[in-house]
């Protein structure tokens, strides 16, 4: 059990002893002022309302029934309005080594989420054309929160959700038709070379006859084509879906329909002028939302409906749905038709993020010759490199804007975040080659451990204490850029450290050793966490 672990388990004891029937999710973390302490905790904030009594009293009762004889604390303060600040005892900070040597690339990991079985939704981009670089960045996010998951012990479904029943797939067909014959695209079509490419593989009997003798066969074969691109694109970039879901084959296997009868039979709906509504208001939404339009045809919110009951029925606990920000204003109307279905608010979870601004020589870049449009995710990741591109995408909240810096990416200098990282790891591998060892053959058992005792090995040590936290934290918030920041940090704290101190042929050599093997291990650790490579050499 990790220190993490330990201090976890005993403010949940110290709550029941207080008088709490159960214990609430409350944030353990690492705070940004170290003045603040080395582990900080709400869960006085939390408890308070539960107890009925206030947060700072709650605090001082935890504190006074906390069990800390393990001798990992040396002092515990209470700040502000209530929370709870831990100092690490210095002689006792050396144990995180032990965990990590002992865990290995499990260290970071936890059983918390265990028995949840979560479905992360995210890119699901028209079958039309190549991913451009705000799918790059959905891509990136969605699987950076599916890893995260799957790091804290919840079932992880990845899932696509392929668009391929509406309008646009006719102007694809009708697109690849024109190129077929040598013309430009209509208006409102796509333009993109990948059409010109698709044209000349096609069935050569697609030259004669007209556009309706065709237009089964040129909607499969181009939609068919587009989504191999889209598939290969994403496993270059480390992204590999456990489940591809048709809108289609939702119309199909009639489960729209089945949709709407359900809502029907529930009286969730009612027809006026001509359409049918759905009583989203009745369910926190701003207003009644159609679901069927005069003309007949469905609104978007009648098959993304069965898809998420289709996801309930799949048993999901939760489903996490990776939108683009311009969607914000339909998330309101879907959790009330689902809250109308009887799903809890927990069920359904939406992460937004933006689009991608991708910047060379100081100038915007905004248009790739083969998509005709856009920057494709292809062009980012084959220019600058998976890693990096995976790296920059994850620096920032999703939802917050992004500049994409094409040169910096590139650099070789440690402005470029995703090198920094890597040469901090690439330095500590570098030790070991040096010593003609390999970073396994270094133990920990009777090593002398007080001998690191300078200030850049104390911070270092706290640092990798806190990786279990951070991950926990960033699954619980599902926000990947706190990985980031914590690998920064600790490339900053090893970059320091390996330019002070000699490790090879000095009194503390062996205990170096030990603590490089552990920075090591837990770059590699957060690194993978990321779909990131660990490289020895840079």
């Amino acid at each position: 059990m990790t220190r993490f672990e330990r201090l976890t388990a005993a403010l949940g004891r110290a709550a029941l002893k207080i008088g709490a029937s159960e214990v609430p999710a409350f944030k353990l973390e690492t705070p940004r002022d170290p003045a603040h302490g080395d582990v900080a905790t709400n869960l006085a904030l939390v408890l308070a309302p539960l107890l009925r009594d206030k947060p700072r009293s709650v605090a001082e009762r935890l504190v006074a029934a906390l069990d800390l004889s393990h001798g990992e604390i040396k002092n515990v303060e209470i700040a502000g309005p209530g929370f709870i600040n831990f100092f690490l005892a210095e002689a006792q900070l050396t144990s995180v080594l032990s965990d990590i040597l002992a865990a290995g690339d499990r260290f970071g990991r936890s059983e918390t989420g265990r028995g949840v079985k979560v479905n992360v939704e995210f890119v699901s981009a028209n079958p039309t054309g190549p991913l451009h670089v705000g799918h790059g960045r959905g891509a990136a996010l969605g699987d950076g929160i599916a890893r995260l998951l799957e790091w804290t012990g919840h079932t992880v479904t990845r899932e696509f959700y392929v668009n391929d029943a509406g309008s646009q797939i006719e102007k694809l067909a009708q697109s690849l038709w024109a190129r077929i014959q040598g013309k430009e695209p209509p208006e409102g079509g796509y333009h993109g070379l990948y059409l010109v490419e698709l044209a000349e593989q096609a069935d050569p009997r697609w030259h004669e006859g007209s556009y309706e003798d065709w237009a089964t066969e040129l909607r499969t074969y181009a939609m068919s084509a587009v989504r191999s691109e889209q598939q290969e694109d994403l496993a270059q970039f480390r992204v590999e879906f456990d489940a591809w879901t048709s809108e289609r084959e939702l119309y199909d296997s009639g489960k729209v329909q089945a949709a709407l009868d359900l809502l029907a039979q529930r009286d969730l709906t009612f027809e006026e002028g001509g359409a049918l509504w759905l009583r989203t208001s009745q369910f926190g939404d701003d207003k009644d939302r159609v679901l069927r339009k005069q003309d007949g045809t469905l609104t978007y919110l009648a098959p993304d409906i069965a898809y998420h009951i289709d996801k309930r029925d799949r048993k999901f606990d939760v489903a996490i749905d990776v939108w683009g920000a311009d969607h914000h204003g339909y998330i309101g109307r879907m959790r009330a038709a689902l809250r109308a279905l009887g799903c809890p608010d927990s069920f359904f979870n939406v992460v937004l993020v933006q689009l991608v601004k991708v910047v060379r020589g100081g100038e915007e870049v905004k248009m790739s010759k083969r998509s005709g449009e856009f920057v494709t995710l292809r062009d980012l990741y084959q220019e600058v490199g998976v890693d990096a591109a995976r790296y920059f995408f994850l620096m920032r909240r999703g939802d917050s804007q992004f500049v994409f810096d094409v040169d910096l990416a590139k650099s070789q200098t440690e402005e470029n975040p995703v090198f920094y990282v890597q040469m901090a790891n690439a330095r500590m591998s570098g030790i070991f080659r040096v010593a003609a060892r390999t970073p396994e053959s270094v133990a920990i058992d009777g090593v002398d451990l007080t001998a690191l005792g300078a200030p850049e090995e104390l911070d270092l040590l706290k640092e990798l204490a806190a990786f279990p936290g951070v991950v926990a934290r960033a699954a619980e918030t599902r926000e990947p850029h706190r990985i980031t920041a914590f690998l920064d940090g600790l490339a900053r704290l090893a970059h320091a450290w390996y330019h002070k101190f000699r490790v090879l042929g000095e009194p503390e050599e062996a205990a170096r050793l030990v603590l490089a093997r552990a920075v090591r291990q837990v770059f590699a650790n957060g690194l993978a966490l990321l779909g990131i490579h660990a490289p020895d050499r840079m």
